[in-house]
């Protein structure tokens, strides 16, 4: 990391933060050739789950390298700055690179997947997620859904505090700051 002092190396934090962050990217490399894709995940227990079909260019390229990265960014508001130069952007973001395996265990994968719903569906449903829906669902096309698990190898953040005075917001101006 360039810029030393936006590190964040506060654990809690970062934990907090995946825990709570709604999207992720997933980079992959194969055949000489990069991917990235946006994902719905959950951090559960020092690992990314996210799920998806057991078919398609994302299973490929898995199969042919399991290494990853594994990105999450928030955006928290443009800070102005008389200066153009100075005028920056409040954000924190996460970058881990790990490898991504298949989960095979039917507990940990319906674990995963209600962990997921209870992430993005909070209180939606009155009965955990039965074993044998996630073991027998398949997509509209046919493809059966595959849970994935990314162990960290490792982890560094990066955030840049906002600072609430000089948040733009429509209709401020230079002039006001001045």
């Amino acid at each position: 990391m360039r810029q030393k002092q936006l590190a964040c190396t506060d654990e809690n934090k970062i934990d907090q933060f995946l825990t709570e962050a709604q999207t992720g990217y997933l980079g992959l490399a194969a055949h000489g050739t990069p991917y990235v894709i946006p994902l719905n995940f959950v951090w559960k227990n020092g690992f990314i789950y996210f799920h998806g079909a057991s078919e398609g260019r994302k299973m490929d390229m898995l199969h042919e390298n399991s290494n990853v990265c594994f990105t999450v960014s928030e955006q928290y508001g443009t800070m102005v700055h008389p200066i153009p130069a100075k005028t920056d952007t409040a954000y924190m973001s996460v970058v881990l690179f790990g490898t991504a395996s298949m989960i095979t265990d039917l507990d940990e994968a319906t674990s995963a997947m209600q962990s997921l719903l209870d992430k993005y569906v909070p209180g939606y449903y009155s009965s955990p997620l039965n074993k044998t829906h996630v073991e027998k669902y398949r997509s509209s096309l046919g493809s059966k859904t595959v849970v994935f698990k990314v162990q960290p190898r490792e982890i560094t953040a990066k955030e840049n505090m906002l600072n609430h005075s000089m948040k733009f917001e429509n209709g401020r101006t230079v002039q006001e700051d001045r």
